[in-house]
This record gives C-alpha cells, structure tokens and sequence, in this order.
C-alpha cells in the first residue's frame, strides 16, 4: 500500500500498523531504522506505543526510496541524510551573511546621505 494523501490530512499522528500500510514497510522495519538510521523519532504515548507524526512518514518514505530504489545501504543513507543537513546549513549561513551584509550596505548608505544633507562634509 502507498501513501494515502487523504489520510494523512486527516490525523496528526499514527500508529506503527497504520504507517506500515501507509509506507509499505514493515514493522520491524520500521524499528530497525529508528534504531539504526536515528532520524526517525516517534514520540510515545502514556502506553509506550510509537506516535508517528507527519514528518516521520515523510522519512520513513524518503528512506525507503534511498534503500529499495536507489540501493543505499543504511550507512548512505545517513550520510545523505548528514550531507543535506550540512548543505542546507550552509546556505541557510550563506543567505544569513548576504541579509546581513545588505543590512550594513544600506545603513552605510543611509549614513552617508545624512552627512551630505547636513553638509559636514564641507566644515
């Protein structure tokens, strides 16, 4: 079975059963990659069963694409999972220093036209 859209606008949450039908994998699976891969972290509930949420299935699909489809082992598919992260850090940072910068270049500039109109330039 594959991801049923309407489904997953209904609930906030789901069971370990409903998102091995959802995604196609395995229960057992499931927990293994939780344990192995580390990036799918379900929450418990008081009873200790797995809460997945929305994110979860999104990689636990992303997951299943990288082992099945791609032919990763779970070692690649960390360090996909790690190489993306850091890629989207850095250009988190890229684009956090060009605000910036922009940010100085115009309070620059603001300066500037406040000393030419008060015209100490010429004292």
């Amino acid at each position: 079975m594959t991801l049923n859209l309407a489904e997953l606008s209904e609930k906030e949450y789901f069971s370990i059963r409903h998102v091995s039908q959802l995604t196609g994998v395995k229960p057992y699976v499931l927990r293994y990659w939780e344990s192995k891969v580390g990036l799918i972290k379900p929450s418990r509930r008081e009873s200790g069963q797995r809460r997945y949420s929305r994110k979860d299935i999104d990689l636990v699909s992303q997951i299943k694409v990288l082992l099945y489809d791609k032919g990763l082992t779970i070692q690649g598919a960390k360090k996909y999972f790690r190489q993306r992260s850091r890629a989207s850090s850095e250009e988190n940072a890229s684009r956090d220093t060009t605000v910036l910068l922009n940010e100085v270049k115009k309070d620059v500039l603001d300066m500037m036209k406040l000393l030419k109109s008060n015209d100490f330039s010429q004292k």
